[in-house]
């Protein structure tokens, strides 16, 4: 038996045959030649090493072999057309799909609030499941379908994978709504003497914003280093510490905020998806709600 190469074009000719009993019949349904339907018949001969059907009096009677695959053949065909009706008619209205993205915790406390209203409202039954991921093995995940969309920088740029543009993010200076910078302008002699927090999930390089100082020939004195949007807001909320992060979360966290006193290149997000589901619906119309939910996150 020859199952390498099978294309699976040939079950729908060896059902239709098994129904039609005859050769001319099935290539009549199947708006086919019958040299056509003769040749993908040889072709499934060969390769599952059975006549499959014998001529008769009475037809194209089937053989053992076939009587015993016809039903797990049907069974695989209404799977497949099944699942072609699915592809080709995504309803978000009717549709029961969970999606799973990737992204860090900052997307998801910018993301997920409008995103999850969105498809309160226009798909009741859509379910989101959101991981944290490693850009080591982050490519490798997207294409054995662990996540159905990845959120990250431009810099994670695969050429395997599709993307576009999600969102940019300018950085703010933020701080606890009484400090003492509050008032005023902020100048790089007051930020380089106060202390600061600093998110990241790396163990080690310079972030975004000590990149930018570094350039100056500046630095700053981290007092902590974490790795969670969250507790970062909590913390400034309650120290004098500055945090200098993505603009949009000074509204999640009630902070106070002032313009960085130098420049720092804006924090961009793109959306990854495997090239095999750039055209399914199903994913098209995520892309479209998850830049939905961007533009709702720089509006709100």
């Amino acid at each position: 038996m020859r199952l390498d190469k099978l294309d699976l074009n040939l079950f729908v000719v060896f059902d239709m045959i098994y129904r039609e009993a005859s050769v001319s019949k099935a290539a009549e349904r199947l708006n086919m030649t019958q040299p056509a339907i003769s040749n993908a018949l040889a072709r499934l001969r060969d390769s599952l090493g059975d006549p499959l059907f014998v001529r008769t009096s009475e037809g194209m009677q089937p053989t053992p072999v076939s009587d015993s695959i016809i039903g797990d053949v049907r069974q695989g065909l209404d799977l497949l057309g099944r699942c072609k009706a699915e592809f080709a008619q995504f309803d978000p209205r009717t549709a029961t799909k969970t999606f799973r993205l990737a992204m860090n915790d900052l997307a998801e406390a910018l993301l997920l609030p409008p995103l999850i209203q969105r498809l309160s409202e226009e798909a009741p039954g859509v379910r989101i499941t959101c991981y944290y991921h490693d850009r080591d093995t982050a490519v490798d995940e997207l294409k054995s379908d662990k996540y159905d969309l990845l959120i990250d920088t431009p810099t994670f740029n695969p050429k395997e994978l599709g993307s576009e543009h999600l969102m940019t993010l300018d950085y703010l200076v933020m701080l606890n709504q009484e400090h003492p910078l509050v008032s005023g302008m902020l100048t790089l002699k007051d930020y380089r003497r106060a202390e600061h927090v600093h998110v990241s999930s790396r163990r080690r390089g310079r972030g975004h914003v000590d990149i930018a100082l570094h350039k100056l020939g500046e630095s700053r004195t981290i007092k902590t280093r974490i790795q969670n949007y969250q507790v970062a807001a909590r913390i400034t909320q309650n120290t004098d510490l500055l945090w200098t992060a993505p603009a949009p979360v000074a509204r999640l966290a009630n902070l106070a905020t002032q313009s960085p006193p130098f420049d720092i290149d804006p924090l961009i997000w793109n959306v990854f998806w495997q090239e095999r589901n750039e055209d399914d619906p199903a994913t098209l119309w995520l892309r479209d709600m998850v830049k939905k939910a961007a533009f709702d996150c720089h509006a709100g």
